[in-house]
């Protein structure tokens, strides 16, 4: 009987101890499990938003790719519209434009429309027919600045020969030749002056003394058919001149009749009257006014005395009105001072504008 009750109080003493084990791991393996499974939810969660997070970070080039697109095709557009104009600027050069025309659409483009291709850029082209109207409509001309000098015309009347006009060039500056017709004595004088543009004709007519008179000189007494007949055959010889004085002409010019019937016949054919003023009586500018005849008149004669000094003192007095009134018209010949008197006397024209008789009343 004793041996039952000490096994039994073995036994009780163990039980305890063998399920407190059991508790223990039982407790640690629900720890366990429930460290994992909270683990994999922290997991999952943070794999989520890092997915999210990569996602978006995908995402972000292709915005940029797009926007930098957009801005690519907003620039070639400009870049399209620029050449159009650098090209219009080059074309309009031919005007040479101070202000260019702005060729640029006023209208607003699709900047996000991508092109489908590159844009062929052609020249413009301008058309004869078109220049009046870039003129008139698109092109600011810059104005002309008019030459304010005052006008000096200097003419050498008598000139016939080849040797004469080799002299006159040599001068150095606009000097007019005024030609006499061809005669026995100068038969070549019309066919030489044909190789000029600015010159003119040389008209001889009745002085108070007929001494030295020129061969078809037109008289008083002429009816107006015989000086349109002159006239007229002169217009052939010399077809390019506009532009006549007289050679000599006292006793002519300061008839009112002849005077009369010259200007009716200078208007028929179109010249311009220089009147030498070889009388204080001339007529000339009263006739010329009533049938609208252009007219000029001399104002100094530079070489009533071959010398150089005179010369040189009549072409300061030439200078000097030209100064005050702003042109002066001056009558000089073929005669050797004359003519090197001229050449050596650049320095004092200095300001003063040298021009055919041609330029003088443009």
């Amino acid at each position: 009987m004793a041996k039952r009750k000490t096994s039994k109080k073995k036994i009780n003493k163990k039980s305890p101890k063998y399920l407190l084990y059991i508790n223990i791991l039982i407790a640690t393996i629900f720890t366990i499990l429930l460290i994992t499974f909270s683990y994999q939810l922290f997991v999952n969660d943070d794999l989520k938003e890092t997915s999210k997070k990569i996602n978006t970070i995908e995402k972000i080039p292709t915005i940029i790719k797009t926007d930098h697109e957009r801005f690519e095709e907003k620039t070639q557009a400009l870049e399209i519209e620029y050449i159009d104009e650098d090209i219009y600027e080059t074309q309009a050069q031919i005007t040479k434009p101070n202000h260019t025309f702005n060729f640029l659409d006023t209208k607003p483009k699709n900047i996000n429309q991508k092109p489908k291709s590159e844009p062929i850029i052609k020249p413009i082209e301008i058309k004869v027919e078109d220049k009046k109207v870039l003129q008139d409509e698109i092109i600011t001309q810059p104005p002309i600045l008019k030459d304010t000098r005052p006008l000096l015309a200097i003419l050498i009347d008598d000139v016939t020969t080849s040797t004469q006009i080799r002299k006159i060039k040599d001068i150095g500056y606009p000097i007019t030749m005024a030609f006499l017709p061809p005669t026995s004595t100068h038969k070549n004088s019309a066919r030489i002056a044909q190789t000029f543009d600015n010159y003119m004709i040389h008209l001889p007519l009745e002085a108070g003394s007929k001494r030295f008179e020129e061969t078809n000189t037109l008289h008083v007494g002429d009816s107006i058919s015989k000086i349109d007949k002159r006239i007229k055959a002169l217009k052939q010889a010399y077809p390019k001149a506009r532009y006549l004085n007289n050679h000599t002409g006292s006793k002519f010019t300061s008839n009112k009749e002849a005077m009369n019937k010259l200007m009716q016949v200078l208007k028929k054919y179109g010249y311009v009257f220089v009147d030498s003023r070889t009388t204080a009586k001339t007529k000339a500018k009263e006739y010329a006014k009533k049938y609208g005849v252009k007219y000029l008149a001399r104002n100094i004669f530079l070489d009533n005395k071959q010398d150089s000094k005179y010369i040189t003192k009549q072409l300061k007095q030439a200078i000097k009105i030209s100064r005050k009134y702003g042109g002066a018209i001056a009558i000089g010949h073929p005669h050797s001072i004359t003519l090197k008197t001229l050449r050596n006397s650049k320095h004092l024209l200095k300001g003063i504008n040298l021009v055919y008789i041609t330029n003088y009343d443009k």
